[in-house]
């Protein structure tokens, strides 16, 4: 994860110093996910009839080279989409691929759990990258943040060579001949209607991550002279680490009470967030640093229990096919959110009210998850 944020954490940078326009930094922001979702379909079913290591170590290879091209060669916009998109495929071969590993080797009642941790440390991940990534680019520039963050993915190669279990998936369950056959998948109707309210989920979670630190450049540049004191990357890092203790609370919610439900407040909640901070730009910069992290908190709080619901959800011998169209469906989302996003930028000219209606975007994407869970995810009249 350690790459993750880097590119976005530096969209201000690379908007003055290669010239770029809102959507052509959404392009780059968003050809990340396009890389993941155009390989996720193949790499993650590969994990029902192969050993899902090596599909991680594969991820793990690819994130790191990506992210060393970029720092040593990326010189523009090409490039930079090139590099990045590899990186997306890098994503791809480690994290639905370790969720599986995770799931194959927890059942039970506290499978939910296990998955719920492991789709909330996304978070942590998430957080460092702003973190490092902004902290390095302003000591050592944006090539160093880059080069180093290739660093990460070493040694998270090496973690999974010697602490992931060897697994031999049982071939008879599945017929190796239907590698990309998602049709008990797409006919799952508990399945597909957390799926597509993970999509619905990742448009606005995504594009929030791809633009949270233009908004705060933006909002810090709108505020008196000495009234805004405060690190962007730094302030982006903690919104995205809230996002850890808030899925986990999101999924311990689900388990105890309904989970359509649970999921489905806390995205109505969220969408509301999303309305009030992409006007609050020009407020006192107190009032724009609590909404973000409240913001940070309700975008987040439904995702473990999105992802855990499509696991126990999944049609018996295909919860690898399963977590391919979750994350298909989900990253394609994320492709197209931070694209809007800068189109709805570029539109407006970048003014107040264009950040005012780019937040109303992201939320208005997050609404079809409550309509999906309770089209598809109610019971079929008998």
């Amino acid at each position: 994860m350690a790459g993750f944020a880097t590119f976005p954490v530096l969209v201000p940078t690379f908007l003055s110093e290669w010239s770029l326009t809102n959507t052509g930094a959404g392009w780059i922001c968003g050809i990340y996910y396009a890389g993941y979702l155009l390989s996720v379909p193949v790499l993650v079913s590969l994990t029902d009839r192969v050993d899902p290591r090596r599909i991680l170590l594969l991820g793990t290879a690819l994130a790191g080279l990506s992210a060393l091209g970029f720092g040593l060669f990326a010189g523009g916009f090409w490039t930079a989409l090139v590099f990045r998109f590899l990186g997306g495929v890098g994503l791809a071969g480690t994290y639905m691929p370790g969720l599986k590993v995770v799931s194959d080797h927890t059942e039970g009642p506290l499978q939910s759990r296990y998955v719920a941790f492991y789709t909330a440390c996304f978070s942590i991940g998430a957080s460092a990258s702003y973190f490092v990534s902004g902290e390095v680019a302003a000591f050592l520039g944006w090539r160093w943040a880059f080069g180093l963050s290739s660093f990460g993915s070493l040694a998270a190669g090496i973690l999974i060579a010697v602490g992931v279990p060897i697994s031999r998936p049982n071939l008879s369950q599945t017929n190796i001949r239907t590698l990309l056959d998602f049709r008990p998948v797409l006919t799952a109707r508990p399945a597909m209607a957390y799926i597509i309210a993970y999509g619905a989920h990742v448009w606005e979670l995504f594009s929030m991550r791809s633009w949270i630190v233009a908004f705060l450049a933006f909002s810090q540049s709108l505020q008196p002279s000495g009234a805004s004191i405060w690190s962007i990357t730094q302030l982006a890092a903690i919104i995205n680490l809230l996002g850890l203790p808030a899925s986990l609370g999101g999924n311990e919610f689900a388990v105890r009470f309904d989970r359509r439900r649970v999921i489905s407040t806390v995205m109505m909640v969220s969408i509301i967030g999303s309305c009030l901070v992409g006007f609050a730009a020009p407020c006192p910069a107190p009032i724009v640093i609590g909404l973000c992290l409240f913001y940070g908190i309700t975008v987040m709080a439904d995702s473990a229990a999105l992802t855990a619901g499509a696991v126990a959800a999944a049609p018996i011998g295909f919860r690898g096919a399963t977590l391919a169209v979750h994350s298909t469906v989900g990253f394609a989302a994320g492709f197209l959110g931070p694209l809007a996003i800068g189109a709805v930028l570029d539109s407006l000219n970048g003014t107040k009210l264009a950040w005012g209606v780019a937040f109303v975007t992201m939320g208005l994407g997050a609404a079809v998850g409550p309509v999906a869970l309770w089209l598809f995810g109610r019971p079929r009249d008998t």
